[in-house]
């Protein structure tokens, strides 16, 4: 029989969100021998963004541990080593099967078990596959998901395999474009396939996909919108050669990637502890209906006080603060000290070829499109306001300098009023550096 494990708090999860939370925890004085982090992963918490964007650089490409948190916000790499110097146990390679919240129980598949007095559930989404849906053929070599270093490594091996090949990238979110990007620089032949009518349709209006879903033709991939992918061919070694979309038209593919969103992972919590929007509920502490239990990142439903409302956010900038923000409420919560309620402003980011655009707020309301959207400018700037009673709530800016992006991320989080949404439109960024 496994021995037990106690500790006054548990991290369960290495994501980014466990990093920090690490971080924050040795800031507020953890003494060694309190904290572990307990991770299905073989390495300490890394930055993920990375896994999208330098690990798959054809040239000087990122490798651990060059991206370990907390190294994505500026701050100091987190080794292996930080943490046996900082008393914190990394307890990798462990899978947690069970946890009971009543006995403060965690039990792994090796027959370990963990006791806590305070636990973080940092478990982060899983990645949606094909083959939960049975799709003809999903299972087939190569047909690939990214989620992890592992699925990096995998992704990685594929493209030396397959050089200059042909690859498809299934959906049109952030993934989809993100490794469209990366397969082209690659030298790949790309396809990118998915059902809406534009990409990236959670955030982007038409008049903003217009401008990606163009500058991407230009570099040479080809994009397939209003279809899915229905089944695939493989050859005699199982390697997937080919993509069956819906509409009929078969697509040669030596490698596919599909990125068609996640689900948070919180099925050992299940019966346990209040959920809603698709994850645990929390409070502007992150702490659960279970005392002494808190959620961050992925998993969290939260109160989004600028909003009034409660959220789920997967993105890794609320992953860094909800993490930060939940430690700082248990020290507080111990030494009776009050701390400010968590007042998230909504930030999401992407990079991409020598494009980057930033996104603050809320996109809804009236969507007002400025500066020149041409998918063949040689330094495109232009961007949208979201307009919602009056007031502008949401700001999207491609190409911004870090003042610009600055400037945008004020004018979300102070919704200043408009009076003429057409001149808005004429004003462009100078309505932002007035704010």
């Amino acid at each position: 029989m496994a021995a037990e494990k106690r500790f006054k708090y548990v991290i369960l999860g290495g994501g980014v969100a466990a990093g920090y939370a690490a971080r924050e925890f040795a800031k507020q004085g953890v003494k060694p021998g309190e904290l572990a982090i307990i991770s299905k992963e073989q390495v300490a918490p890394y930055e993920r963004p990375a896994l999208s964007k330098g690990y798959l650089f054809p040239h000087n490409a990122a490798r651990l541990p060059g991206f370990h948190t907390c190294v994505g916000s500026a701050g100091e790499r987190l080794l292996p080593e930080w943490y046996s110097d900082k008393g914190i146990e990394l307890i990798l390679s462990t899978e947690i099967v069970k946890a009971d919240l009543a006995s403060k129980t965690l039990a792994s598949s090796d027959g370990a078990t963990f006791t806590y007095e305070t636990l973080l559930i940092s478990t982060g989404s899983s990645v949606i596959k094909l083959t939960d849906f049975g799709v003809q053929g999903a299972e087939a070599n190569n047909i690939l998901y990214l989620r992890d270093i592992v699925d990096a490594d995998k992704l990685v091996a594929a493209m030396q395999a397959k050089k200059d090949g042909k690859a498809v990238v299934v959906g049109g979110g952030y993934i989809g474009l993100e490794l469209s990007a990366a397969l082209k620089t690659n030298n790949f032949d790309v396809t990118m396939v998915y059902p809406e009518p534009w990409c990236m349709p959670r955030l982007f209006t038409a008049g903003l996909a217009n401008f990606y879903e163009g500058y991407y033709a230009n570099k040479g991939i080809n994009i397939v919108k209003g279809t899915v992918a229905v089944g695939f061919d493989a050859d005699a070694n199982g390697d997937v050669t080919a993509v069956k979309l819906r509409n009929g038209t078969v697509l040669e593919a030596d490698i596919v990637i599909v990125g068609v969103g996640g689900r948070p992972l919180i099925n050992l919590f299940k019966g346990q502890v209040a959920e809603e929007k698709g994850g645990l509920k929390t409070d502007a502490f992150f702490e659960t209906s279970v005392p002494g239990v808190f959620a961050i990142g992925d998993v969290a439903a939260f109160p989004l006080k600028l909003y009034n409302e409660t959220r789920r956010v997967e993105h890794v900038d609320h992953a860094r603060k909800s993490a930060e923000q939940a430690v700082k409420a248990i020290k507080a919560k111990e030494s009776g000290e009050s701390l400010a309620e968590y007042d998230y402003l909504p930030y999401f980011y992407s990079r991409s070829f020598d494009i980057a655009w930033q996104f603050y707020g809320d996109n809804v309301g009236d969507d007002v499109l400025f500066g020149d959207n041409d998918p063949t400018a040689a330094k495109p700037k232009f961007g949208t306001y979201w307009v919602k009673d009056g007031k502008v709530v949401g700001v999207f800016l491609e190409g911004g300098s870090a003042e610009e992006n600055q400037a945008i991320a004020k004018v979300a989080r102070a919704q200043p009023p408009v009076a003429d949404v057409d001149a808005l439109k004429t004003e462009g960024l100078d309505f932002a550096a007035k704010v």
